[in-house]
């Protein structure tokens, strides 16, 4: 059963990660899987988050990949060769190295490490967006399957109170004490009620199923047998909801994932600035020319060879920035900072009113299950007891007893709804506060 007590602080609340561990404990003695256990393993297997942290593991080799610098370039000559046939002898072939180097300026290289240390930041931010939102629906998943198991017992228990009726007015209808209109209503009612537990039924193996997609694996692959435990026990929170908004603004994931992509678009403008700025290259070569051949002069006279030569040259060369008259990369870039600044007021905003809505839908969903669990729900129970034993006694009609029957039926459908309720409006008032959920 869950049970719900209602005098805890909002730190116990929150903080309840140790009461959740004793609880996990025990429940694995109890042989069922309590709401941490489940969340560990959503962390474990989900392909989700296994695609997401593969993201982060990319971001971060993204900040070696920034901090290279350039290729020095390497190049080899030889020549000219001669063609000619009026030159004769042929001259012996030149040989050449060179090494160039392109000078990065403006500090480009520290920028590009500055752009992929805050990809990393923004990676990292969504994969606990990401796990934000799979705590979500595994919270969802998780308190459908308690509710509809619970509802199933209810109604089996249901069930077998209308076959009793059933059997109770066969022996009354034998010894001559009931007619057989009231049989017959009270056999079709009982046959009636029993599509509505094959419905329940069907909508508990349902839900089991659900706590699966979260996982990414078959529940019975992970826990084999065991069935969800639900034993909630959200507390109530505190009434000063401006103190949980400004927790909320320093620790909820996609206030974070914005500052986080605000800087990424500084850190981005910051390089569009540098990368404006020209690169000049930088070569030095070495040139070696072989002493050349012996030769016959115009008056048939023998000429000298020339001399071999060895010659060291250095060039530096700086692009004319023509391209840089057109500013549309700075505007380009200024505009994404405006545009990251926008999305993070409104990211701000929309977080402190969501802190605020579902403060609201707390404290309705408490006084609602409170209402149940301390009138509603018991006054349903005697007003069934006392017809009942009304009933046993001929003083009140099957259709009386029927009509309770479905009175107190309802009620408690709605009470374990109302608990659902609750317990989804604590998942989602800690997760808009930027924790982890704890039931």
């Amino acid at each position: 059963m869950i049970r719900l007590p209602l005098h805890r602080s909002l730190a116990g609340l929150l903080t309840g990660l140790c009461v959740a561990s004793a609880q996990a404990q025990s429940a694995d003695r109890d042989g069922h899987v309590d709401f941490a256990t489940y969340l560990d393993a959503i962390v474990r297997t989900s392909n989700d988050l296994a695609s997401q942290r593969e993201a982060v593991s990319s971001a971060r080799a993204g900040i070696g990949i920034a901090g290279l610098r350039p290729d020095p370039s390497l190049s080899l000559g030889a020549g000219p060769v001669e063609f000619s046939r009026e030159v004769n002898p042929k001259p012996r072939l030149a040989q050449s190295i060179g090494l160039s180097y392109t000078i990065e300026t403006g500090g480009k290289r520290e920028r590009r490490i500055a752009v992929a240390n805050s990809q990393l930041r923004v990676s990292e931010v969504a994969l606990e967006g990401a796990k934000r939102q799979a705590f979500a629906d595994a919270a969802d998943a998780f308190i459908e399957s308690c509710r509809t198991r619970e509802a199933l017992q209810r109604q089996e228990a249901s069930l077998k109170s209308l076959s009793d009726i059933v059997r109770m007015n066969e022996l009354r209808h034998s010894a001559g004490d009931l007619g057989g209109l009231e049989l017959l209503q009270s056999r079709n009612e009982r046959d009636q009620f029993l599509a509505t537990v094959v419905k329940a039924r069907a909508d508990a193996r349902a839900a089991m199923e659900g706590l699966s997609a979260p996982m990414g694996r078959l529940w019975s692959e992970v826990f084999g047998t065991r069935l969800p435990g639900c034993d909630f026990q959200p507390g109530p929170a505190s009434e000063d909801v401006d103190a949980l908004v400004s927790r909320a603004l320093d620790e909820r994931d996609d206030v974070r994932a914005a500052r986080a992509a605000l800087d990424a678009a500084r850190a981005a403008a910051d390089l569009t600035r540098a990368n404006r700025k020209v690169d000049p290259n930088v070569s030095l070569s070495y040139g070696y020319t072989p002493q050349g051949r012996r030769g016959i002069g115009d008056d048939g006279a023998p000429t000298d060879p020339t001399p071999r030569s060895n010659t060291l040259s250095v060039s530096l060369s700086v692009p004319i920035p023509l391209s840089r008259l057109d500013k549309g990369d700075l505007v380009q870039a200024e505009s994404a900072v405006t545009q990251a600044m926008l999305a993070l007021r409104q990211t701000e905003l929309k977080a402190q009113a969501d802190v605020r809505v579902t403060f609201a839908q707390y404290n309705a969903a408490l006084e609602n299950l409170t209402r149940y669990r301390d009138s509603t729900l018991g006054d349903a129970d005697k007003v069934l007891d006392g017809m009942r034993t009304s009933y046993r006694h001929g003083s009140a009609s099957l259709l009386e007893l029927l009509s309770a029957q479905r009175a107190a039926d309802d009620t408690h459908l709605a009470f374990l709804q109302a608990r659902s309720d609750l317990a989804t409006a604590t998942v989602k008032l800690q997760l808009s506060l930027g924790r982890q959920p704890a039931l």
